[in-house]
């Protein structure tokens, strides 16, 4: 680790003024059931913040003076007022990155996308071939995706971002989905699967086997500096061989945190839990008070203990590793991840089976997504049994 980033960290460690990485998820409605959707998204939740409610959030977010916010759900763009948002936000000085399907990423919309200079756009798609994708995104979903792409770089849209979530399925498309970013003139992004939301129940037949880990870790040690990881792999390090690119720090709390549709603020985008809850926009003070003052944020801030991990000749590279990848497999906080790179985790795993805590929400559509299987599409989902269940592109006609 170079003598700057490690200087980071230990500002990093007390927590800033304001969060550097924002996510915000702004609906739980999604046309899609990802089954590893770490927000379980599927149906929008009433209680979604207004759009009133929502322009108050982004005028204290510019007082607070945050560079950026990244937007996702759900998928945002089912909004009626997306682009109102969005528009907002950059007039207030608030730039936009945001994750979508792609499903409405029409032509037009990619033109007013293309226009502005503070907004960014991140596909999501999890196989270079619409086998693999789809089997974990919904069928057309690939195609969607694709679609979507070329109406950005027809727009003259440069360098939006091609979102991928590594998975055992995916890694070996490495080279693929660069080269796919690259035809279409976008950044790849990849991140790590983490067991949270339905993920939960998926992460075990999706999460990358430990000699995938390394193929990853040596394929970034390639490629690293041309693609965007979100500091997500820092426990990877551990391997020794050479930096990743980022930090090796959980920066929940301190440096990230996450408000969901319903303006709850959680510690981190992946540990959407009770336990990792800090407040609520709505309640006075709003959102800074949250930041600056909530009990858990403040003890996410006070000098937290490495376990077991100390002891370990990597600790100061992977700091121990994700701290939602823990909770939600069942291991304690101050424990090894379970994608130790040493292989500690294997050995925690292997006693805390029955004990991981389920996630706390679940707004996916009533009939549940099935099972990955490659090669075998899942079903449709069945027809709504009430209004909240409706499909949240109702009266939506997407493009031939």
């Amino acid at each position: 680790m170079s003598l700057a980033s490690a200087s980071l960290i230990e500002h990093f460690e007390d927590g800033l003024a304001a969060p550097i990485c924002l996510t915000w998820e702004l609906t739980y409605a999604c046309n899609l059931a990802c089954v590893h959707c770490l927000s379980s998204s599927g149906r929008r939740d009433p209680r979604e913040l207004t759009t009133a409610e929502c322009k108050a959030v982004i005028d204290e977010l510019e007082r607070m003076q945050v560079f950026y916010v990244n937007i996702g759900g759900g998928e945002p763009t089912v909004r009626p007022d997306f682009f109102e948002l969005i528009d907002y936000a950059t007039r207030h000085h608030v730039g936009v990155k945001f994750s979508t399907n792609g499903v409405r990423i029409t032509p037009e919309a990619a033109r007013r996308l293309a226009a502005s200079d503070y907004v960014d756009v991140q596909i999501s798609l999890d196989g270079a071939t619409a086998e693999v994708n789809d089997a974990v995104r919904g069928p057309g979903s690939y195609d969607t995706a694709l679609r979507a792409m070329t109406n950005l770089r027809d727009a003259g849209f440069k360098d939006f971002k091609l979102s991928v979530v590594m998975t055992r399925h995916n890694i070996g498309q490495l080279d693929a989905f660069k080269e796919l970013a690259d035809r279409y003139g976008a950044q790849l992004r990849i991140t790590r699967l983490r067991p949270a939301g339905r993920g939960a129940d998926t992460w075990g037949r999706l999460h990358p086997l430990p000699e995938q880990q390394r193929e990853l870790y040596e394929w970034l040690l390639s490629h690293g500096e041309s693609v965007l990881t979100g500091d997500s792999f820092f426990h990877l390090s551990g391997y020794g061989d050479g930096a990743l690119p980022g930090l090796n720090l959980c920066g929940a709390g301190r440096v990230v945190c996450l408000i969901d549709p319903v303006g709850d603020v959680y510690a981190c985008p992946f540990a959407i839990h009770e336990n990792f809850l800090a407040g609520n926009v709505r309640s006075p003070g709003g959102f800074p008070q949250v930041w600056r003052h909530s009990e858990l944020f403040e003890e996410l801030r006070s000098a937290q203990s490495g376990g077991a991990c100390t002891s370990c000749s990597a600790y100061d590279s992977c700091r121990g590793g994700c701290m939602a990848a823990k909770f939600f497999t069942g291991l304690p906080l101050d424990g090894p991840d379970p994608e130790c790179v040493k292989g500690h985790g294997q050995v925690a795993l292997a006693s805390a089976v029955g004990t991981a805590p389920r996630p706390s929400q679940d707004h996916s559509h009533r009939s549940r997504p099935v099972p990955v299987t490659i090669g075998r599409r899942p079903e449709r989902l069945s027809a709504p049994d009430r209004a909240c269940d409706e499909s949240p592109l109702a009266g939506f006609v997407p493009e031939p």
